[in-house]
C-alpha cells in the first residue's frame, strides 16, 4: 500500500469552532500531519458548545463533546497563548518548516500578534496560507463575525428553503446541519491542495488563500441561482419537491412517508403503470417533463392520492422493480443500521482515552491505492504540547514547565 497522499505535508491549524477544523481534519486524514494550536484552559470555541461529552473515567467534567468530536481527528492538540509574545514567537517557530498555516481569525486580528500572513511569509515564503472568514479579507462587511446560520440567511439559502407558500408552516427555513460550514471546509481543502499543487509541481511560489463561508453559500445555489440571473426572478420555496424531474419529492404513504424522484419521462410512465394508473403517462399536461413542471401541483397531488393506498415499503419494493429512483426518510438510527450504510463502513471506531471503541463517521473520499485507514482520535485538549515542543522546537522538559508556569502553555 502506498503512503497517504499528504504525507510528509506539514499544517499548522489556528481554526476553531467548524469550517476550518474541518477543512484540516480531511488533510489530516489524508496523511497531512495537523499540529493545532488551542488556548491552554479552554481550547477550541467548540468544546464549550454545549452536550452530549464524553465520560470522564473519572466523572469529572471534561470539554470533549459531540461539535469538537465531528471535526478533529487525525490531529496534535498543542496549547499555546498566542496572546503572549513567547506564545506567538512558538508559533512562529513552528511556521517556519510548515507547508500550511489555516487559521479563522477576524480579519486583521493576528496581524497585531505578527502571525498574520505577511509576516509568515516572511519567514517561510513557501507557505500556503489559507485564511477562513464569514465575509472574506474584502469588502464592507470583511470584519463581521460569522456563523453558518446567519450565512444562510444572507446568502439566499434560507429564502429557498422551507413549505410551499400558501401550506402551513410556509416561511424561511434553516437548513437542519451548519451545512455552509462544511462546504467551506471543502473549498478551503480544495484551494490548499491547489495551491500545494502549484507550488510543488508547477513551480510556484506560497500563496494566501482566501475563503469565506459567504462566497460558499452563494455559490452552492448553483442552478437555483441560475434561475434568478437568467430571468431575474427568485425561484419559490418547493418544499420536498424536486430540482429537476417531475414530480418529485415526499409523499405521505399508508404508515409513513418516502421520497421520489421521477428524472425522465420514461420514468414517469413506468411509475404511473406502479401506482395503477397507466393513462396518466399520456394526459397532455404530462407526458413531458416540462409539462409536468408546468402542472406541478395538478400531478403532485394525483401522485398523493395514489401513495396513501399502500403502506412504504410495498411502494418501495415496486418502484425499485421499476428502476424508479425513490428511497425510504431515514433518522439516524436507521442510516447506520441500512445495509448499504454498513457495506461502505459509514462509523468507523477510534481509540479515545474516554472512551476505547468511540464511534465517527469515516471521510467520505474512496481511494483505490491509498485509502484512509488509519483515524486517530480527535486530541484531549494540550495532549501532544511537549512531544510537538520538545521534538520539533527542542524544548527541554524544564522550559516547558517553566512555560506552563507562566501561562504560555
Amino acid at each position: 500500500m502506498s503512503a497517504l497522499p499528504l504525507s510528509g505535508i506539514k499544517i499548522l491549524d489556528l481554526t476553531r469552532v467548524l469550517a476550518g477544523p474541518l477543512s484540516a481534519q480531511m488533510l489530516g486524514d489524508l496523511g497531512a500531519e495537523v499540529i493545532k494550536i488551542e488556548r491552554p484552559g479552554t481550547g477550541d470555541d467548540a468544546r464549550a458548545f454545549g452536550p452530549p461529552y464524553l465520560a470522564d473515567p473519572e466523572g469529572k467534567a471534561n470539554n470533549n463533546n459531540s461539535f469538537y468530536l465531528c471535526a478533529n481527528r487525525n490531529k496534535k492538540s498543542v496549547t499555546v497563548n498566542i496572546a503572549k509574545p513567547e506564545g506567538q514567537a512558538i508559533v512562529r517557530e513552528l511556521a517556519k518548516d510548515a507547508d500550511v498555516f489555516m487559521e479563522n481569525y477576524k480579519v486583521g486580528d493576528l496581524k497585531r500578534y505578527g502571525l498574520d500572513y505577511e509576516t509568515i511569509k516572511a519567514i517561510n515564503p513557501r507557505i500556503i496560507y489559507c485564511s477562513v472568514t464569514g465575509f472574506g479579507q474584502t469588502g464592507p462587511y470583511a470584519p463581521r463575525a460569522g456563523y453558518d446560520a446567519i450565512l444562510q440567511a444572507m446568502g439566499g439559502l434560507m429564502s429557498v428553503t422551507g413549505h410551499i407558500d400558501g401550506e402551513p408552516g410556509e416561511g424561511p427555513m434553516k437548513v437542519g446541519p451548519s451545512i455552509v460550514d462544511y462546504m467551506t471546509g471543502m473549498n478551503a481543502s480544495i484551494g490548499i491542495l491547489s495551491a500545494l499543487y502549484h507550488r510543488d509541481a508547477n513551480g510556484g511560489q506560497g500563496q494566501h488563500i482566501d475563503v469565506c463561508l459567504f462566497d460558499t453559500v452563494i455559490a452552492s445555489l448553483s442552478h437555483w441561482l441560475q434561475i434568478y440571473l437568467v430571468n431575474g426572478k427568485t425561484p419559490p420555496r418547493r418544499g420536498t419537491w424536486g430540482n429537476g424531474g417531475m414530480p418529485a419529492g415526499v409523499f405521505r404513504c399508508a404508515d409513513g412517508e418516502l421520497m421520489l424522484v421521477v428524472g425522465n419521462d420514461g420514468q414517469f410512465q413506468r411509475t404511473c403503470a406502479v401506482l395503477g394508473e397507466p393513462e396518466l403517462a399520456s394526459d397532455p399536461r404530462f407526458v413531458k417533463n416540462n409539462d409536468r413542471v408546468v402542472h406541478g401541483k395538478e400531478i403532485m397531488a394525483i401522485f398523493a392520492g395514489l401513495f396513501l393506498k399502500q403502506k412504504v415499503a410495498y411502494w418501495l419494493e415496486k418502484l425499485e422493480e421499476a428502476g424508479v429512483p425513490s428511497g425510504p426518510i431515514n433518522n439516524f438510527e436507521q442510516v447506520f443500521s441500512d445495509p448499504h450504510v454498513q457495506s461502505r463502513g459509514m462509523r468507523v471506531k477510534v481509540n479515545h482515552p474516554f472512551e476505547p471503541d468511540l464511534s465517527l463517521v469515516r471521510n467520505a473520499l474512496t481511494l483505490s491505492e491509498t485509502p484512509i485507514k488509519d483515524y486517530r482520535a480527535p486530541p484531549l485538549l494540550g495532549e501532544h504540547t511537549q512531544e510537538v515542543l520538545g521534538g520539533k522546537l527542542g524544548y527541554d522538559a524544564r522550559k516547558i514547565e517553566q512555560l506552563k508556569q507562566q501561562g504560555i502553555i
